[in-house]
């Protein structure tokens, strides 16, 4: 478990309950008993998300992350609360990291320091990334196809979409555009702002719309 926890000072607890099911305030009171035992010092705040399987707004999520900065740990009930494929999880990992934000998951039980020297965390990760590399060949392999359907139906790109450049009218892949394309899907699922996406990227909020809200470029993304 995290260590100097007189240093810990904030909590984020995160719930989300997808069925009728699942009760919600039972997840809430499970987490803040945990919060309570390990950082008895810290205050919490809480964030939560409620919805059916096919409801996937996220915005309790979404409100998370844009705070992150201001948690010294987050727990969450389990993995699948707030990663639903590797690469994701590994996406989320390297948020929590960025914002030197702990990050429990109180069923698994497995935790992830922003600077983690545990050898079974470390382990955790090195084959979450080997998975993830596996992930990203199969995502430029979709990519690439989607280009070579636009471009045989005869379609023309202007300017070059946002993680390509242009070279006798083809499109050419950049070497962040996997970055990009894990940026675009967390705001697509409402897991990110556009405001902070736009901020990651160094690009406008204008450009995050249309690259979500355009079909073909959708496409170009891996977000269909």
């Amino acid at each position: 478990m995290t260590d100097n926890l007189d240093k810990i000072k904030s909590v984020g607890i995160y719930v989300r309950v997808s069925t009728d099911a699942q009760d919600l305030e039972k997840q809430v009171e499970q987490l803040s008993n945990y919060a309570d035992r390990h950082y008895p010092e810290a205050t919490q705040s809480l964030y939560k998300d409620e919805g059916t399987g096919t409801d996937t707004e996220r915005n309790g999520y979404k409100r998370l992350m844009d705070d992150l900065e201001q948690y010294d740990v987050v727990v969450v009930r389990s993995v699948s609360r707030v990663s639903r494929s590797i690469s994701d999880l590994e996406r989320t990992v390297d948020e929590f990291k960025e914002n030197n934000t702990a990050l429990v998951f109180m069923n698994e039980p497995i935790e992830f320091q922003p600077e983690d020297e545990d050898p079974y965390s470390r382990a955790m990760l090195q084959l979450l990334g080997v998975f993830a590399e596996l992930e990203a060949n199969m995502i430029q392999d979709r990519i690439k196809q989607s280009i070579e359907t636009l471009q045989n139906n005869g379609f023309k790109w202007g300017r070059a979409p946002l993680g390509f450049s242009k070279n006798n009218g083809e499109l050419i892949p950049e070497n962040n555009l996997q970055q990009i394309c894990a940026v675009l899907e967390m705001v697509d699922d409402d897991e990110m702002s556009q405001r902070k996406g736009a901020q990651r990227l160094d690009t406008s909020r204008t450009t995050i719309r249309r690259a979500l809200e355009d079909e073909d470029r959708r496409q170009l993304y891996n977000l269909d």
